[in-house]
């Protein structure tokens, strides 16, 4: 196979490969979901090429998608909070402490 040939064979997803893989994981795809699934591989293969064909060599990578930092807040105790009035309307305290049903036997 020439080099050429692999380059191409790489940009595109057929329905037998699309077979042989489901053949090589035992899985049970037919004929015309293994062409669903190579049309939409070819999609996502074609939006990839897109994308790296686009310059970024001047831009910085993002921390995040939103440029912004979430601000977080001191982690102090509030002295506000009434711990009896809470606890009051709770179904089960003892001790200060919620208590929850059992979840792990």
């Amino acid at each position: 196979m020439s080099t050429q040939n692999q380059e191409s064979n790489l940009d595109s997803v057929n329905t037998d490969d699309i077979l042989n893989v489901a053949k090589l994981s035992r899985l049970g795809i037919d004929e015309t979901t293994a062409s669903n699934y190579a049309k939409d591989i070819d999609k996502i293969l074609g939006m990839m090429k897109t994308i790296s064909n686009v310059n970024t060599d001047d831009l910085a990578p993002l921390a995040n998608v939103h440029e912004a930092c979430q601000e977080l807040r001191a982690d102090v105790a509030n002295a506000d909070i009434d711990r009896e009035l809470n606890q009051s309307v709770a179904p089960a305290v003892e001790q200060g402490l919620y208590l929850v049903p059992q979840v792990i036997e």
